[in-house]
């Protein structure tokens, strides 16, 4: 008893230092709308604009502001900031309402959401432009669009958020932002044409000491490139391309809508005073894919999944890229520019691994160290210094003594596990990114046994390029194994112009969501749900 009661007054206290809520409307709900001259509560909640300007004083670290369903269009800022120590204010839908920020409107501002202050998760909802636009730059009507613009503020989180369709640069997270995570979120369709392809998934940079990190994203189908680790101006006196954690991504098909693949990723500057350098990185446990033709054993063509290095006057330092899967065209990677870089544990599917005369003296002093990868090549001659020699990997080995324990086959000889990726999301461990391979096209299975998945838990199937059909649905058998389909090519895509085309049969990315079969509260469950 004097447990109980001891139990009790300590929920007493937690209830009473609990985070408050507040609630916002669209300024022209059907049922509710949100005003200025709101409080925040249900009844009298506020629009979007005027919950993300409130001061510390109002909404603070532990707090959560809802967003309640509908379509909220125009440029926001927030300057949400919670003084907190180790405490979130958090800005998410309100559970499973569908929340979209619409930039596609009026205003001098290019940009969806200006995100500012130290702080803050954004999850859950959606970004993006709706109805008519032009993605021609040359048209009179063009207007040139961002997602979010992550412009400073310190150790914010944005999770599950869906950015596409924006006219520009999805997401771009800048030099005075250190600490961020970017995660579970789904970032495709961004950009615009000129005389080429412009916009980017990701544009990220970091001045700060803190590790940024970008993880279990799937970013693909961008006009440009799927992620710059980037600056492309000279003139600065520091370094803020660094410290930053790429792991456990999905990029593919970046560049396709503007008919030229791009890099899936580059980590470089083009810093010709060779002061800020691309430094401290880690990419790993990443797939990278650019459409391939298994049948076709010359398989031309750019197609980049990985490229590191930009100016021969700025070398990356302390580069790490490990057990990745890099799937490209005639130009897999691209190791261009490199001080010091360790590659290992990873697979590379391309015509050749090319490397610049400038990273040659990296190569030569063992700072550029590579080790225990596989790769596929067009030819036996695996590695090729641009305007320089080719080798082959025995070669290769003992002119350098790099690559030991690596192998090189040729493309006939490809073969790899169908299962590539399995990863659960950080923001709900029943939902999990699939990517998979099977070069002939064939439905994939893939087992759940070593995740904490429940024999006859009801599990969806999303194609991630159709994300709103269920391409199979079910109950888990008892060998906890799911089967996958394969060329989906039957289904109408919204693609956004004549170019862009899905990936194609060999390749597909998913989005699988579990709901677990409800267990029998024990007593104390059953005690909580009515003490609340």
């Amino acid at each position: 008893m004097r447990y109980l009661i001891g139990l009790l007054f300590f929920l007493t206290t937690a209830i009473s230092i609990a985070q408050q809520e507040f609630h916002v409307f669209p300024l022209d709900g059907e049922t509710t709308k949100g005003t200025s001259k709101g409080d925040g509560s249900p009844q009298n909640p506020w629009d979007l604009q005027t919950a993300l300007s409130q001061s510390s004083d109002k909404v603070n670290g532990g707090d959560i502001i809802w967003i309640h369903n509908g379509i909220y269009t125009g440029h926001f800022k927030s300057l949400l900031h919670s003084t907190i120590s180790n405490k979130y204010i958090t800005v998410s839908a309100y559970k499973n309402d569908r929340v979209i920020l619409n930039g596609n409107t009026d205003g001098n501002e290019y940009y969806t959401l200006e995100v500012n202050g130290n702080n803050v998760i954004y999850k859950n909802f959606e970004i993006t432009y709706l109805g008519d636009f032009s993605r021609l730059k040359s048209d009179e009507n063009f207007k040139l669009g961002t997602g979010i613009h992550h412009v400073k503020g310190t150790n914010c989180k944005f999770q599950n958020l869906i950015i596409h369709n924006i006219p520009g640069t999805a997401f771009g997270s800048w030099k005075a932002t250190g600490g961020t995570v970017i995660e579970d979120c789904i970032i495709y369709n961004n950009g615009y044409q000129a005389t080429r392809g412009h916009g980017v998934g990701m544009y990220v940079q970091n001045k700060s000491d803190d590790i940024r990190l970008i993880r279990n994203n799937i970013i693909f189908n961008n006009y440009y490139k799927g992620i710059e680790v980037w600056s492309a101006s000279s003139g600065h006196k520091f370094e803020f391309v660094k410290n930053i954690n790429i792991v456990d991504n999905i990029f593919f098909n970046n560049g396709n809508p503007s008919g030229i693949p791009r890099d899936n990723v580059i980590i470089a500057t083009d810093d010709s005073e060779g002061t800020n350098i691309a430094k401290n990185i880690k990419v790993k446990r990443n797939v990278f894919y650019h459409n391939i033709d298994f049948k076709d054993l010359k398989n031309y063509g750019f197609g980049t999944g990985l490229a590191i290095g930009y100016n021969r006057k700025a070398l990356v330092e302390n580069i790490e890229i490990s057990d990745n899967i890099i799937l490209g065209r005639n130009n897999p990677l691209n190791i261009m520019h490199v001080k010091s870089l360790e590659f290992k544990n990873n697979l590379v599917y391309g015509g050749y691994v090319n490397l610049s005369k400038s990273s040659l003296p990296a190569l030569k002093s063992g700072l550029l160290n590579l080790e225990n990868n596989l790769y596929h090549t067009r030819k036996a001659a695996t590695f090729r210094i641009i305007k320089g020699k080719k080798y082959n990997l025995n070669v290769w080995q003992k002119t350098f003594n790099v690559d030991r324990n690596s192998q090189s086959k040729v493309y006939k000889d490809f073969e790899i596990n169908p299962v590539l990726k399995v990863q659960k999301l950080i923001t709900n461990p029943n939902h999990f990114n699939i990517a998979l391979l099977e070069k002939s096209g064939n439905d994939v299975t893939v087992d759940f046994g070593e995740f904490d998945i429940e024999e006859g838990a009801i599990f969806k199937i999303y194609d991630i390029e159709n994300r709103k059909v269920v391409v199979n649905s079910g109950k888990v058998s008892s060998d906890l194994k799911i089967k996958f389909p394969m060329g989906l090519q039957q289904f109408e895509l919204p693609l956004h112009n004549t170019i862009a085309t899905k990936s194609v049969d060999n390749f597909g990315v998913y989005r699988i969501e579990f709901e677990n079969k409800k267990r029998r509260k024990n007593f104390f469950g059953r005690f909580f749900d009515w003490l609340f």
